[in-house]
């Protein structure tokens, strides 16, 4: 028999509330219908892979300066207020795109999206924890997010489905302004966030709890290992991600069949993010076996040039994004002091630093041997990283 809501007992209303607003802020989050084809409205204004890359280099630098300046202020204020705050910056960037569309009004999208990426980066992955702690309840966190992620990439799925009719009828103006009311509803459920915790807010705080959770990162070793996984797995395919619609625009299908290929890539994400659960006793071999066959099936169905490819690059991301939750999982485990947004969001640091470095390459890469090609030399990184995971298996 199943309980009703309103006969659950206290504690698990409480985590039920808190779980609910996850996945309903995850899902609003990525139902953006700009994702699939922004580098198309990138293209289509008449930038050049050199010009995306400089925007996309200028996202991530955003992030880097924002990062972990906003994980501390979440630690010493409020991490609600940084969750709804976030999003409102992100539809402002989303109406500047379609309103005015040349590179600088992209570029100043971009550092508004930045913004928005680097107040919610660390603070929705503490407030959850920590609320789950609160209710006895930190053992489900794995289980938690793997779903919040999956919620999320299914509204990418989704957004993508639909982009693909709403774009080929009414063009660009109409998914921007989908984009932006998604945005405001994100804003809005981020309000529903329970949060216990005294805020002390004030500069002086502010800089202590910087000061707190950098120095647990240096006195604790397992904290720096957790601190670098979570770049090594997250940076590359978060990175290519913003390439898949040229990859599969390379395939030779119709502009209007790309969000269509998007879509099974995103359903092998979602896949990953719910084995997360499952999968979090995996040891370190386990998650260097999930990177070696990720890597190879990144390798195999990006130079493939067809459509029937992309069902090995969902493959290869879904081990990825398994890999990346499996990380977060980690280092929330290891963290034990009161910094801990400040901690997650220099990991997200690292992050940023190695995304600009991949746009950069990429860069490069693809514009002497092609989208296909850049994908598959980006598989060598895992393969390294899998291969620093077996050796350090004692």
């Amino acid at each position: 028999m199943t309980l009703s809501p309103a006969r659950l007992p206290v504690g698990a209303r409480d985590v039920r509330r808190l779980t609910l607003t996850l996945y309903g802020y995850s899902f609003l989050d990525e139902f953006v219908l700009l994702y699939p084809v922004y580098a198309l409205l990138f293209a289509d204004t008449g930038l050049s892979v050199w010009q995306m890359s400089s925007l996309f280099v200028l996202w991530s630098a955003t992030g880097v300066l924002l990062e972990v300046p906003s994980g501390a202020w979440a630690d010493a204020v409020s991490r609600r207020l940084l969750l709804w705050l976030g999003p409102l910056l992100g539809a402002a960037g989303f109406a500047l795109w379609v309103l005015v569309p040349s590179y600088w009004a992209f570029a100043a999208g971009f550092v508004l999206w930045g913004a928005r990426g680097a107040l919610g980066s660390g603070a929705l992955e503490a407030l959850v924890y920590e609320e789950l702690e609160r209710l006895g309840a930190a053992d489900r966190y794995a289980r938690v997010m793997g779903r919040a992620h999956a919620a999320g990439q299914v509204a990418t799925t989704a957004a993508m489905t639909v982009a693909g009719p709403v774009f080929a009828v009414y063009g660009y103006p109409a998914v921007g302004a989908a984009s932006v009311l998604a945005c405001l509803l994100t804003a809005a459920v981020a309000t529903r966030f329970p949060e216990h915790r005294a805020a002390a807010p004030g500069s002086e705080h502010w800089a202590a709890t910087l000061r707190s959770g950098l120095a647990e990162a240096r006195r604790d070793r397992s904290v720096r290992g957790a601190l670098l996984l979570v770049p090594a797995v997250a940076a590359v395919f978060g990175a290519l991600d913003e390439y898949t619609p040229l990859l599969a625009r390379d395939t030779g299908v119709p502009d209007v069949a790309v969000p269509y290929l998007l879509v099974l890539v995103w359903g092998g994400v979602t896949a990953g993010s719910l084995l997360a659960g499952p999968a979090e006793r995996l040891g370190r071999n386990g998650v260097a076996a999930v990177l070696s066959v990720s890597a190879l099936a990144l390798a195999v169905g990006a130079t493939a040039g067809t459509p029937a490819g992309f069902a090995l690059v969902a493959v290869a991301f879904g081990g990825f994004q398994l890999a990346t939750v499996l990380a977060d999982v980690r280092l929330q485990q290891r963290i034990e002091g009161t910094g801990r947004a400040t901690l997650t969001s220099v990991a997200g640091l690292g992050t940023e630093l190695a995304t600009i470095a991949v746009y950069g390459t990429y860069a490069v890469l693809a514009s002497t041997g092609g989208h296909g090609t850049a994908f598959a030399l980006f598989a060598v990184p895992y393969l390294v990283t899998a291969l620093v995971l077996y050796r350090r298996r004692g």
